[in-house]
Parts: C-alpha cells; structure tokens; sequence
C-alpha cells in the first residue's frame, strides 16, 4: 500500500474524485470538458502529487488530437508539466518524502487537482525557486538543453541556427545556445518574433518567409555553414536549412510543429559529412533518468542564478485551461501559460 499524507488522505482520496481537465474524445481544445476524474492511487515506483502549477505545451495539443507519440486512453486529462507537493509514496520510493516540493513530468494529467508520476520523473525544487516559474521552463529547456548539449554536443564559439525561434523550444534553445557560448541565429516568420529572439539574445536573425534561408545561412556565416541547426518546425524549412550547415555540422530533428514531416535528399548528409540527429527528450528522461537528473539540476541552478529569464507568463484557472491550449494555436500569442489549481 502506498503512504499517503494523511491531511489530504481525507480532504482528497476519501472524496474519491477530483477537478480536472477532461479530454472524453479526440480534437481540438474546445471539446476538452471541466469536471471530476478518478483520484489516481500511486504505483509502488510512483509518487502522488497534489498539482499546484502546470504548464501548457505544445505536445498538449498534439496528445488531445492523438497525434502525439504517446497515446493515453480516454477519457484523460492533459498537462504534462507540473509543479506541487508530494502527498503519496508508492513502497519503492525512497529518493522523494511527503511533502516535499517538486517538478514533475507526467507526460499528460497534470491538468488536474492530482497526478501519479513515476519517481524518476520527479525532481524536488530547490528552494528559492519560484513554483510558476519552474512550471513555465521545465519542459521547453528541458527539451532544449538535451538536444544542445546531449545530441548536439554544442561547443562553445560555434554557431548554433534555431528554426522556429520564437516558439516555446526555439525561445529557449536561443537563451540556452548563448549560456553555452554559441553565437546564435534566430529565423522565424515575422518581424516581431525576431524581435523577441533578439531580446533574449539572438547574434543574428532571418526572417524565413521574407528571405532565402539557405542565401542568409551562407550570408551570415561568410559561407562556412551554420555547425548545427535546431528543427522543431519541418516541413519546407528543413532542406534549405540542411543545405546551409558546415562540414561535418549536427542537424537536431526536435519535432515537426508545422504539420508536414520533411523528406531530406539523403546525398545531403554524405556531401556535408553532417550528422541528422534525432530528439525526443520525453523518452530520453525516461530511458536515462540520471543524465535527465543532472540537466534538471543545471537549469534550475541557472533560473536562480538569473542566466535563464524563462518566458512571460500568462496564468489561468482550471476551470479555463482549454483557453490555454487555444492560445497557444494562436503563433501570434507568446506568452506561455501556466494553469494554477
């Protein structure tokens, strides 16, 4: 049997159920429904966690469409990205207490008043760190700090372009590529989305749909090649992209947010020597939970420390969590939202 806090052992699990986002069929956000689920009951490896802030992310949007590569039964609540207090230990546990503080990644149901989590999946907040804030970073850098350092192995004095850059992963790897000593070029679709990659630091930018990318790449790099590329993006950005990378360069395959997966010449990476590098950070946390440990450790030092400014927040209630995800469809929207319970 698991242990369980005894104060919200009466206040929660006597009462059975619990507020929640419910996702009962597959589609766009509107058709997500507030109302009660299941209390969930931790396994022995997993801890309950009374959820206190959860970020929205775009893989909340592609998991309610059941485009995601994880695929949860209905009904089910979104959310993979929480903040709160551990008030349930499964019998194997022992690295987490009641009580404690923390980070978790759930993958989806944080979008409620509770969530079981696996234990390696859950890392306790360092003190001082500010609960919203973390809700708000976790995901995005986690994402990108992996794919820069684990699978891009970014060096510093290289030259990093982020596609997609004022998006949630591309804002962060732009931050997180000058932390690391990159210069860093920001391409995105409009003036003000690179204005805001500029903010946090971007050297240079290319503004895609009124520009060449590959012309601008050769442009800015004196003809040399960018030495890796950051994809979240795909579709028609990704070749011209892939031809702009220098000899021996790493291209970061991080998602596809534009609907269309790529087709790449494959006599592109033979002729640049260059490496296509896939990232898919949800399995990597869950395959190689110490290196994941360490990352996590690592950008939580840097939030405290004020290297990582994290993104502006915009907060909601449960009860209006679905307008969330709908702003985060809206590209012309940046601020990341954050869900209080």
């Amino acid at each position: 049997m698991p242990i369980l806090n005894p104060y919200f052992h009466q206040r929660f699990l006597f009462k059975l159920q619990m507020k929640a986002i419910i996702c009962e069929k597959f589609g766009p956000p509107e058709n997500l429904k507030f109302g009660e689920l299941p209390n969930p009951l931790p396994d022995n490896d997993q801890v309950l966690v009374k959820v206190e802030a959860c970020g929205i992310n775009f893989p909340d949007i592609l998991i309610i469409q059941n485009k995601y590569q994880f695929k949860p039964e209905l009904p089910f609540s979104p959310g993979g990205e929480v903040v709160g207090e551990v008030i349930g230990l499964g019998e194997k546990v022992e690295n987490l207490k009641l009580g404690d503080s923390v980070l978790a990644i759930c993958g989806w149901g944080g979008l409620a008043e509770q969530v079981a989590v696996d234990s390696n999946r859950v890392f306790k907040l360092q003190d001082r760190l500010d609960k919203k804030l973390a809700a708000a970073t976790l995901y995005n850098y986690g994402t990108s700090f992996h794919a820069l350092k684990d699978r891009g192995k970014l060096k510093e004095g290289e030259t990093l372009l982020v596609l997609g850059a004022s998006g949630g992963v591309g804002l962060a790897a732009v931050e997180l590529g000058k932390i690391m000593g990159a210069k860093v070029i920001a391409a995105a679709s409009t003036n003000e989305k690179l204005q805001l990659c500029r903010d946090r630091g971007a050297d240079d930018t290319i503004n895609y749909e009124q520009e060449d990318l590959k012309q601008k790449i050769k442009d800015l790099t004196n003809d040399k090649g960018v030495d890796i590329v950051f994809d979240p993006v795909g579709g028609k950005y990704t070749e011209p992209a892939l031809r702009g990378i220098a000899w021996k360069g790493r291209y970061l395959i991080v998602g596809f947010s534009n609907g269309e997966i790529p087709k790449i010449p494959m006599n592109l990476p033979l002729l640049k020597g260059c490496e296509i590098v896939g990232v898919f950070w949800g399995r990597f946390s869950n395959m190689e939970p110490e290196q994941n440990f360490t990352n996590i450790l690592q950008l939580q030092s840097w939030l405290l420390e004020g290297k990582i400014k994290g993104p502006r927040i915009q907060e909601y209630s449960l009860s209006n969590a679905s307008s969330a995800l709908e702003a985060l469809l809206d590209r012309k929207k940046f601020n990341k939202g954050v869900v209080m319970i």
